[in-house]
């Protein structure tokens, strides 16, 4: 079992900044490739960004590239989602999860999941 614990959400102003970061505690974090999702009100959760177990591969959604970045500290059994320029199309209640495997694009594929955090971004 991996937990998941995200932290960092807030309300910011279009244009603004916020970092998420998403702890993980059980097995090796090292063994789990992480990814980013987000759902907002009355829409399915989506994609944000997944990082490889080392950190060497990243993928973005293109409505976050250039803006947000994914990073890890496996010492620290942490990830990171750096967010800046943000929209108000980026509010959303935004997940962590882990894939022992692959951290692709597909929730389906991850193995466990955070609580989730809210980031609310006013115009």
């Amino acid at each position: 079992q991996v937990q998941l614990v995200e932290s960092g959400g807030g309300l910011v102003q279009a244009g603004g900044s916020l970092r998420l970061s998403c702890a993980a505690s059980g097995r090796p974090f090292s063994n789990y490739a992480m990814g980013w999702f987000r759902q907002a009100p009355g829409k399915e959760r989506g994609f944000v960004a997944s990082i490889s177990k080392t950190g060497a591969r990243t993928n973005y959604a293109d409505s976050v590239k250039g803006r947000f970045t994914i990073s890890r500290d496996n010492a620290k059994n942490t990830v990171y989602l750096q967010m800046n320029s943000l929209k108000p199309e980026d509010t959303a209640v935004y997940y962590c999860a882990a894939d022992q495997v692959l951290a692709g694009t597909r929730d389906y594929r991850y193995d466990y999941w955070g609580q989730g955090t809210q980031v609310t971004v006013s115009s």
